[in-house]
């Protein structure tokens, strides 16, 4: 199969988010998408090589090696400031 497909590639802070729609060659990996899609125009602070990346909400263990597919969507995560649980558990504290 060749040819291109369109994906997306979703970034968000509080302040800002940003969905870009990319085309691809198919069998590209989810790192090569988030690198090409150039949204780090829009938040400086990625660094492609340590940010945690995902598909729809699941998390990708090996982005370089992981494909793909047409219509999804590369999620990159910015780090947790404090552990879910315990920020459940602080504001059930008060």
């Amino acid at each position: 199969m060749s040819g291109n497909i369109k994906v997306e590639v979703a970034y968000a802070t509080p302040a800002l988010q940003k969905i870009v729609v990319v085309q691809v060659p198919v069998g590209v990996s989810i790192f090569d998408v988030a690198c090409e899609s150039g949204i780090e125009q829009f938040f400086p602070e990625i660094d492609f090589e340590k940010i945690d990346m995902g598909v729809f909400g699941k998390v990708v263990k090996k982005p370089k090696e992981q494909k793909i597919r047409e219509g999804e969507r590369v999620e990159l995560y910015r780090p947790l400031i404090i552990d879910p649980k315990q920020a459940r558990l602080n504001r059930a504290a008060k």
